[in-house]
């Protein structure tokens, strides 16, 4: 990595990793992480504006290049900080984008100072990974929309402010052609959540909408203009969404708990630790991959889509291989660095962002020229 950055961009590599050195153990990413510690971690980024840091400077921003916002979150994601939830990225990038200079006004600040949360409303039962099939409508009524539907698997609803909620405004058979996005309140009347947890312990839910009223104004682009809106924030966000320090921290308390275990001067142990610690180059390499991509200003769909598959195989085989290798011991819950909970959390984490069945699909289309 010190090969591939500039000087200024290891500079701030080293400036990130030292602000963050208090606030190793917030670990915002599990179920379990101390709500006070997560907030002044947070609060911390905020002071330093760094949760806008490659946002335009006229909309608050500090107008990096990509690179400082991949090393930013690849030092959160070593210390397992994890991001505050979607705001800052996909959807303060569509609102800057797409927005109106009003909705710019009301929503940028507060995103940026992580005054408000949003949860992210696509996914829907029947529907699944096929979005272009969702059949959670709104229609026009005057000054608002009057919404109805379900979505389902929505993380951190329960503790969100506003629903950013794809939602059919054309023909039922429209397709990705008649889709629409919506700031929606959380709180409106005529939404229920039905609340579970994943098996990592975290929260989601299913979301039921009932003749929600929703105001025009909050409807960000064009009517029927989501499909294209979506594609455009989600280009924007594959250099952070799976970077390579994450996979290195899996394998690093791997090893860790393995020779606290006695069990690393096992030749075999040794031998697997090497190809494991392969995979994990591999992922870290094809996570730069994607952000050369983007600095180049190339269509990032398959080398981000290369990239999930490889930071997926690398942490199931690191939680596998320790489960297998450690025995009853394995099985003991002892706390978010242990193989226990590692395990459970790569099981969710292998289908957020997308199955590999579905990133495979684009390698075929967009690489290698397959018509599926």
């Amino acid at each position: 990595m010190n090969i591939w950055f500039e000087p200024d961009e290891i500079a701030f590599r080293d400036e990130v990793a030292e602000v963050l050195r208090p606030h190793r153990e917030a670990k915002a990413l599990f179920a379990d992480a101390d709500p006070e510690r997560v907030a002044a971690l947070h609060h911390a980024l905020v002071e330093r504006n760094w949760l806008a840091i490659c946002w335009p400077k006229q909309f608050g921003g500090e107008g990096r290049p990509a690179a400082y916002e991949y090393i930013l979150w690849n030092e959160m994601a070593y210390i397992r900080g994890g991001r505050p939830p979607l705001g800052t990225g996909i959807i303060a990038k569509s609102i800057q984008r797409f927005g109106t200079g009003a909705q710019q006004h009301e929503w940028l600040p507060p995103i940026r100072r992580n005054e408000i949360r949003f949860c992210l409303g696509y996914s829907e039962p029947e529907a699944g990974s096929d979005l272009a099939g969702l059949t959670t409508t709104a229609v026009r009524n005057g000054d608002h929309y009057l919404v109805n539907g379900g979505k389902i698997w929505t993380s951190y609803a329960e503790f969100s402010d506003f629903i950013w909620l794809l939602c059919r405004t054309g023909a039922p058979d429209s397709r990705g052609k008649g889709l629409s996005l919506l700031i929606v309140d959380r709180r409106a009347p005529g939404i229920t959540l039905r609340n579970d947890r994943h098996m990592d312990g975290h929260r989601f839910s299913q979301i039921f909408l009932e003749d929600v009223a929703v105001p025009v104004a909050n409807r960000v682009g064009p009517e029927n203009g989501a499909w294209q809106m979506m594609a455009r924030a989600l280009a924007d966000e594959r250099h952070v969404q799976f970077a390579g320090a994450r996979v290195w921290r899996d394998f690093d308390d791997a090893v860790a708990w393995l020779d606290r275990m006695g069990l690393s001067g096992d030749a075999f142990v040794q031998h697997r630790l090497a190809e494991l610690e392969l995979g994990v180059m591999e992922a870290e390499a094809l996570s730069l991959a994607v952000l050369a991509d983007m600095a180049a200003g190339r269509d990032t769909a398959a080398s981000a889509a290369a990239n999930k598959i490889a930071h997926t195989d690398a942490i199931q085989s690191i939680a596998r291989f320790v489960m297998d290798v450690g025995g009853a011991s394995a099985l003991v819950v002892d706390g978010p660095d242990g193989p226990e909970a590692m395990w459970r959390q790569t099981m969710i984490e292998s289908i957020g962002g997308g199955a590999s069945e579905i990133m495979k699909g684009i390698i075929a289309r967009q690489d290698l020229g397959l018509t599926l």
